[in-house]
This record gives C-alpha cells, structure tokens and sequence, in this order.
C-alpha cells in the first residue's frame, strides 16, 4: 500500500548513508556553536580575546554592559541601553550563549538552539538597526537562517549525539 502523503524526514539515523552535505552541516553546526561558546568562556574568564580580564564576568564585570551601552545613538538604543549591566540580562545572556553553543558542539537539543540562538541573534541585530553596511541583512540574520537550517536539516545526527536512542525518542533533545 502506498501512502497518499510523504512523510518528512527530520534527522538521519546513524544506520543511513551519509551525503556530502551532511559533514558540510554538521561542520557549520559546530563552527557556529564554537562561536556562541568562545563568547561565553570569553567573557566569563575575560582571557582578552574580546574581553579583558579585568571586565571577566568572574571579575564582576557585565558581559551585556559594552554591547548595550554602545546602543543609544541606534534606533532602539534607549530600550537597549536600558538593559545594560542588570544583573538579570547578564544571567540570561551567558546562559543563552553557553546552552546555545554546548547544543550545538554536541548536536543536541537543536531545536531548542536554534530557538533560543535565533532569538539572541535577533534581539542583537535590533540593537544594532539602523545597519551601517547594508539595509536590512547583517551576520546577526544570516547567523539565525543557518540556525533554522541546522535544525530543520537534523544537523545534530552527523558528527554529533543527535542519533542516541535518548535524543530519538525525546523530541525536545532533537
């Protein structure tokens, strides 16, 4: 009996074949989650990549505090600017960045990084309207799109933990 309907294909099983197209996702998959982790150990160890050590979040800086600041002269700026140093958007923030990065590293949780990413990734990008280069896209955007494709894509399933059985059965942990 053929079904009137394809289903779709969310993730690939560690028994299928690989295409090329997987590792290419999967190596984007954990670059991007490299660079939501590095911003997180960044800024919390301040080892003076972006951060130095005396503004170290460990040192009692703010790690939304240079970002937000720089904020009041853009469109939203007030809103933003408002934001900066509250002890409670610092937590948010380096939660968001650390949970965001593991999820990806590892290839778990996809679905809920790039949520979570996305949203991150749009919030910064109002922060920074009007754009100074272009109209409306900036890496913030291309950053959330490729999210959204990593997780729509199983991305977590090739050179990640998104095949164990625990992650396959939890449609959360996908």
């Amino acid at each position: 009996m053929t079904p009137t309907h394809a289903t779709p294909v969310t993730h690939r099983h560690a028994t299928s074949a690989r295409r090329p197209a997987d590792y290419v996702w999967a190596v984007a998959r954990i670059a991007i989650g490299w660079v939501f982790l590095w911003a997180f150990l960044d800024k919390t160890f301040g080892w003076g990549f972006a951060t130095p050590a005396d503004k170290a979040w460990i040192a009692g800086g703010s790690p939304t505090t240079g970002f937000l600041k720089g904020t009041g002269e853009h469109a939203l700026g007030g809103f933003f600017t408002s934001l900066a140093g509250q002890a409670w958007v610092d937590w948010l923030f380096m939660t968001g960045l650390a949970g965001v990065g593991l999820a990806l590293v590892l290839g778990v949780g996809m679905r809920v990084a790039a949520v979570a990413g996305g949203a991150m990734l749009l919030l910064m990008w109002a922060a920074a309207l009007p754009l100074e280069t272009n109209p409306f896209v900036d890496d913030h955007i291309v950053y959330a799109m490729v999210l959204a494709g990593l997780a729509l894509t199983g991305a977590g399933s090739t050179l990640g933990l998104g095949d164990l059985p625990v992650v396959r059965r939890n449609g959360w942990l996908r």
